[in-house]
């Protein structure tokens, strides 16, 4: 992986998954713009490649906010990482309409109108990539996940979106959707329970959780030239369940970004953007 001159936004890129992606852009040789509300260790704060804005994603105009940022720390983004998100444990039948959008507003809305923001940066550039971090639970559902899984769901369709939209401009769009991360996510979550290990059980019999540098790796991977040595076809969602036992191991191909129009958003005639499943260690 090569990132040498390369820009990077990552929101939410001071601490877990998002930490994980810091460091592996940072080691690729990118310059990364965090975006997030906590003010960054002294160990990102002291790095010259690193630079900080603080931004709300629950706040309307966060996105535009990032990307004066973006232009006036870097001179323009060639990619963005839409890392930040949170999760609430809450059945439907006593969630408010405050509370969802709420999830939906920081887990959905504010990657939509980032790649809004920045999208004249990329194309001025003449390239870039955008990478959303979404979720297992995209695909299945832990319980009481209503809002959650909904907003995962929609970012992966966002993913497929923007690919088929975006790749004429050569801008890429992938997504990576991890299962059980060591994080301060997962781990919030689970110290609210009244039996937290007897909990990690119940989500994830395998015990074995991912790492963040694994996901930094696989972000960094992501973001990296089309000349690079990496998958590259637009639309792709990196189904990444930490942990499964070698016999989970698999590999297939699922639904084209745009299964009507299968050269839509690829620059690749022929190899149409596809979805893909791979159950891997963390």
């Amino acid at each position: 992986m090569i990132l040498t001159g390369k820009n990077v936004v990552v929101t939410g890129g001071g601490r877990g998954i998002g930490r994980g992606i810091t460091e592996k852009l940072l080691a690729a040789g990118a310059r990364v713009l965090v975006a997030q509300r906590q003010a960054l260790d002294a160990g990102l704060a002291g790095n010259p490649e690193v630079f900080f804005v603080a931004a709300d994603l629950a706040e309307r105009g966060a996105p535009r906010l990032i990307a004066e940022a973006a232009q006036e720390c870097l001179g323009g983004a060639d990619v963005l990482v839409n890392n930040a998100g949170f999760m609430v444990e809450q059945p439907i039948d006593v969630m408010s309409e405050e509370d969802w959008d709420h999830m939906l507003a920081v887990n959905l809305r504010a990657p939509v109108f980032l790649a809004r923001e920045l999208l004249w940066q990329m194309r001025q550039r003449g390239h870039g990539s955008i990478v959303n971090i979404g979720s297992i639970e995209g695909l299945g559902a832990n319980p009481m996940h209503a809002a959650y899984c909904a907003s995962k769901a929609g970012l992966h369709g966002l993913t497929r979106a923007l690919a088929v939209d975006l790749g004429s401009d050569g801008i890429r769009c992938n997504a990576i959707a991890p299962g059980w991360i060591d994080s301060d996510l997962s781990d919030a979550y689970l110290n609210a329970q009244d039996d937290p290990q007897g909990r990690a059980r119940a989500c994830w019999p395998c015990t074995r959780w991912g790492a963040p540098a694994r996901r930094g790796t696989s972000a960094a991977r992501w973001c990296s030239s089309p000349r690079t040595r990496r998958p590259s076809s637009p639309g792709r969602c990196w189904w990444s369940t930490a942990g499964a036992p070698p016999s989970c191991r698999c590999r297939s191909r699922a639904q084209a970004a745009a299964p009507l129009h299968p050269g839509v958003g690829n620059r690749h005639p022929g190899r149409a953007p596809v979805i893909e499943c791979a159950s891997q260690a963390g």
